[in-house]
Parts: structure tokens; C-alpha cells; sequence
């Protein structure tokens, strides 16, 4: 089976039913296992502790919005892969993972600050709920990860692929530890292969994501000449891509029943714990705890990009905050920060000779993927010396 981006002509169709898809997962998730003409007979105190019944005038979609759901029951509804659940390949990595459950418990539960927030991002693009697992596969959900290979971060960019996706390093700052800024460079990245290369299949840019393109694309050359369709699971790569996948459905399944595979998940909640905060001005790590209302630990711990100690805003151009502490923090920097439009700050950049969009995009602390969508920019290569270019997506 093949799946796509949801930037396709189909996005606003296949939104609203991926919509009633999940209002349904969800009713029938909560759905009582008592057969309706059960002969089963309560006794007087079951009956005293049964909830009271819902009023005639609630109709469905109220009943349906007072049932409670945390964190994995929001990702499961977005999971998109459980038909390939059987495939022998990941059939081999369920059992691997069903060997270690308590490992799998530790790793969810590093997820705990960034799991609702990066549902949430996937979410807004309308991909497969299983994106938001990568990081267990990359990094086991830690920030701070490093690979002898020098991968970095949560989602392991090597420094040459985190510069041409804008994630900056240098002057007390390494975008690629970024949680904020690497999530939507890798959304980004994956979205922009599967259009560019692979008609929108998000499962063969994964394994470019892995692998690289250049050896997805010779082994989906070598898969056609065979005859085959040419999808991921017709490839043959490395060991470790040919895994990626699987992995990836493995542990989606597992974590969409956890209790079936002797798993336990920590409790997380639906909501995002944290929110992003735009950086309008210099700050001290200091300052920026004291405006958002929490201890510099715990401002550092939520921004591991964070390697000085302060906030540049020609580098860090958002900061993640606890979400309770968003609102106020927002209102602090703009009670004593100047309008945008009085400081100085170039909205507009003139592309000189030389210039490429990914330097442009380093140099003004923006993705690659951001300045090229804001600038309708489909050739990277194709820029022309004055040509004008918006730094803003507003």
C-alpha cells in the first residue's frame, strides 16, 4: 500500500475524512464489551455505581467530546500503517520489541515533554500518525542524542543535513538539539523528498531519510526493472533501511495496544506540555526563565539547543516554554519589545550573485524548506541576482 503527502490536489477530501476516520476509531474505541441482549443480571450495588446515563437531548458528538483521551490515544487515531501490522518483516520486529517491554517503557517515557507537541505537528500536516515515532527509532526520544556517525539530536541530523535545512551551528547554538526547530525542519524534509522524488510516497522517504536519495532512487530503478511496483517493500537497501520501516509499524502497533503486547505506557495527556514562543529580541537564559515563570533548569532541559547562555534571535527564533506559561511570557516581550517595523529587522532580502537559497535561509535563521514554501520557490537552483525573497511566512 502507498501513501502520500498531504499537500496533493485531495488534501482538503482526504483532511475531512481522516477526520470522521478518527471520530469513529474513537466512539468505537470507548464502545461497551457487553452485548446489548446480554442476559446479564446487576445486582443492587453495580447498579448504584454505574454512571448515570447521558441526557436524551446530548447528542452524539457531545457524548463523543466528554470521552476522556490521552496522548496515545490521540496518536493511535492518526496512525495511517496498521494494514501492513502483518507483514512478516514487521511481524519480526513486534517480537523483538515484545523481548524488552520495560525498554520501551523507559523510552515512551522520555517522550513525555515532546510526544503531544510532535502529534501535533504531524497532525497540521495531515501525515501518517507514525511520523511522530521516528525519534523513538532515532534517538530513543533523546534530544541530546549523538551517533559516532555524528548524527545529532532527536531526529539525528548530520551537520551537512541540518545546514541545508537552515538548523544552524555555532555562537552558542546547535539547531539540530533544537526540539522546535529540528521536528519541523525533519517534517519538512520528508515532505519535500516524497514530493520531489517519489510522487508523494511518504514510506520511500523515510528510506531517504535513512539512506539517502540517491540510493532509494537506484534501488526503486533496480525494483522496476524487475517488474515490481517499485514501493518501499519491493527495495532492496541496507540492513538498517530496509528495517525502518518495519520498526516504525512495529512499535506504532504495539503502542496501539499496549496492554496486548504486555506493555505499560506512561500516562501523558492529549494537550501539548509545551508551546513555542517567538524570540523578538536578545535574551539572557535568565531573563527568558523569569518571563516565561519557570527556573532556568527547566528552560534549558526544554531547549537543549541552548549551548550559551543566551537566546540570539538571528539564531533562535523560538524557544519552547511549559504551554501554561506561553500566553504570559508572549505578553512580556511584547510589552517591552519596539514594533517589528521600528527595529530594523529586513523583512525582504535581494538575492546577490553567488547567493543560495540554503545560505540565505542560514544566514537569516529560517528553514530552507520555510523560505522556499514562502517564496513559491520549486527550483533552488534557479534563483537570479535581484530577485526579492520574504523572510516571513506572515
Amino acid at each position: 500500500m502507498t501513501y502520500h503527502t498531504s499537500r496533493r490536489r485531495i488534501l482538503g477530501f482526504t483532511s475531512c475524512l481522516a477526520l470522521m476516520g478518527s471520530l469513529m476509531v474513537a466512539g468505537n474505541s470507548h464502545a461497551s464489551t457487553t452485548s446489548p441482549g446480554s442476559a446479564f443480571k446487576e445486582d443492587s450495588a453495580s447498579q448504584k455505581a454505574r454512571p448515570a446515563p447521558l441526557p436524551s437531548s446530548l447528542h452524539f458528538w457531545d457524548a463523543l467530546a466528554l470521552e476522556p483521551q490521552d496522548a496515545w490515544s490521540r496518536l493511535s487515531e492518526a496512525f495511517q500503517w496498521q494494514a501492513d501490522a502483518d507483514h512478516p518483516r514487521v511481524q519480526h520486529w513486534i517480537e523483538h520489541y515484545r523481548q524488552s517491554p520495560h525498554n520501551i517503557a523507559q523510552i515512551t517515557e522520555r517522550a513525555r515533554p515532546w510526544l503531544a507537541w510532535i502529534t501535533e505537528r504531524v497532525e497540521e500536516r495531515g501525515l501518517p500518525g507514525e511520523i511522530a515515532l521516528i525519534p523513538f527509532i532515532e534517538s530513543s526520544f533523546d534530544p541530546t542524542a549523538r551517533s559516532h556517525m555524528g548524527a545529532t539530536g532527536l531526529w539525528q541530523f548530520m551537520p551537512g543535513t541540518g545546514n541545508a535545512l537552515g538548523l544552524h551551528r555555532g555562537g552558542g547554538y546547535d539547531g539540530r538539539l533544537d526540539v522546535a526547530r529540528s521536528t519541523h525542519a525533519a517534517l519538512d524534509y520528508i515532505e519535500m523528498q516524497a514530493e520531489q522524488w517519489y510522487e508523494g510516497d511518504i514510506e520511500l522517504s523515510l528510506a531517504a531519510y535513512n539512506a539517502g536519495a540517491g540510493n532509494v532512487n537506484r534501488a526503486r530503478s533496480a525494483a522496476l526493472a524487475r517488474g515490481q511496483a517499485g514501493s518501499y517493500w519491493d527495495l532492496d537497501l541496507p540492513g538498517e533501511t530496509m528495517a525502518y520501516v518495519p520498526k516504525l509499524i512495529a512499535i506504532s502497533t504495539i503502542i496501539a495496544d499496549p496492554e496486548g503486547y504486555g506493555v505499560a505506557l506512561p500516562e501523558i495527556e492529549a494537550e501539548p506540555a509545551v508551546a513555542e514562543v517567538p524570540v523578538t529580541r536578545s535574551l539572557m537564559l535568565n531573563e527568558a526563565a523569569q518571563l516565561a515563570g519557570v527556573s532556568r533548569t527547566e528552560l534549558e532541559e526544554l531547549n537543549p539547543g541552548l549551548l550559551g547562555n543566551r537566546a540570539d534571535p538571528r539564531r533562535v527564533t523560538r524557544l519552547l516554554v511549559p504551554a501554561e506559561s506561553a500566553t504570559r511570557m508572549v505578553a512580556r516581550l511584547r510589552s517591552d519589545t519596539p514594533d517589528r517595523a521600528t527595529i530594523g529587522h529586513d523583512e525582504v532580502y535581494v538575492v546577490r550573485r553567488g547567493d543560495s537559497l540554503s545560505a540565505i535561509a542560514s544566514r537569516h535563521s529560517v528553514t530552507l524548506a520555510e523560505l522556499a514554501r514562502w517564496n513559491g520557490i520549486e527550483r533552488p537552483d534557479a534563483l537570479q541576482p535581484g530577485q526579492q525573497l520574504t523572510l516571513s511566512g506572515s
